[in-house]
Formats: structure tokens, C-alpha cells, sequence
């Protein structure tokens, strides 16, 4: 895992494996779409300053292990990276 983050007062860990599925499991993001979920976001964990340790887009789901600030809660970054 990553170091941990300092702010201030205070010293945190947080990481959490998110799952995204498409709906029935359709086999959807293959090819240009499977890239341009993958590029996006990474574009909005790091505009969000969310560390990716691990991910996959595969073509009926999407894994991520993600390490994120205090500041932020799970339901806010599952809503920001919803795409």
C-alpha cells in the first residue's frame, strides 16, 4: 500500500475496493469505450487527489482500489466517478 497521508493533526489510511457492473452484465466496454472509461477516470482521481493502487476495466465490470483523503466519503467519490 501507499504511505500514509498527514494532515495537520492527524494520520490516515483510507482505502476502498470499489465494483462497477453494467446492467444484466452486458459486454459493453470493449475496445474505444474501455479506454476512454479507463482514461477518465483517472482523470477525476487525480483532479480529486484519489490515489489508484490497483485497477481493471473489464468488459462487463470495473474493479478499483482506490486510497483516498478524509475529507471525502465513499458515496461522494462512487458519485464523482460515475460516468
Amino acid at each position: 500500500m501507499c504511505n500514509q497521508r498527514t494532515n495537520g493533526h492527524t494520520v490516515s489510511n483510507l482505502a476502498v475496493h470499489l465494483v462497477w457492473s453494467t446492467k444484466y452484465r452486458y459486454k459493453v466496454l470493449l475496445g474505444d469505450v474501455q479506454r476512454l472509461c479507463r482514461k477518465l477516470l483517472i482523470q477525476i482521481c487525480d483532479s480529486e487527489d484519489i490515489i489508484i493502487l490497483k485497477g481493471v476495466v473489464c468488459k462487463d465490470h470495473i474493479h478499483m482500489h482506490i486510497e483516498y483523503r478524509p475529507s471525502l466519503d465513499v458515496s461522494s467519490i462512487v458519485k464523482k466517478l460515475r460516468l
